[in-house]
């Protein structure tokens, strides 16, 4: 069994990084991971809930459309009020949300997190990109 270490992030906004392989088994380790940093940062239920799915569904993809032996999932307390979860892959191709089929099992995985967050999108880096999505803390939930 692997173990997940997250660090906190010693410059910038406060959040922390874990390491994950590219694998199926990973999204719940995220999931776990999401759920414990925003219940330190003391946020209600909803936005944990919110949390898991993202990057459950960041994650997915990942996994499912890219070779990426190793990734990283971020978490941050931003300034403006929200929490950002960003996934890394070494992909270059773009995420876009697909139409999905009633009886299809894939294609609704950017469509919760277009749901969920109040923005989310994509940055290219020489390596690949990290996609990331934003949940807005609204005033009173969370510290």
């Amino acid at each position: 069994m692997t173990t997940t270490a997250a660090k906190p992030n010693a410059t910038g906004a406060p959040g922390y990084t874990a390491e994950l392989p590219g694998a199926p088994e990973s999204v719940g380790r995220a999931r776990a991971f999401v759920s414990s940093a925003l219940a330190t940062w003391g946020l209600d239920d909803d936005l944990v809930g919110c949390g898991e799915v993202i990057v459950s569904e960041l994650l997915t993809n990942v996994v499912d459309h890219t070779k990426t032996p190793l990734t990283k999932v971020v978490i941050e307390r931003r300034v403006d009020c929200s929490v950002r979860i960003g996934v890394s892959d070494r992909s270059r191709v773009v995420p876009c949300m697909r139409a999905a089929t009633d009886d299809g099992e894939s294609g609704r995985g950017l469509r919760l997190v277009d749901a969920l967050s109040s923005r989310w999108g994509y940055r290219r880096n020489r390596w690949g990109k990290v996609t990331w999505a934003e949940i807005k803390v609204l005033a009173g939930r969370g510290q």
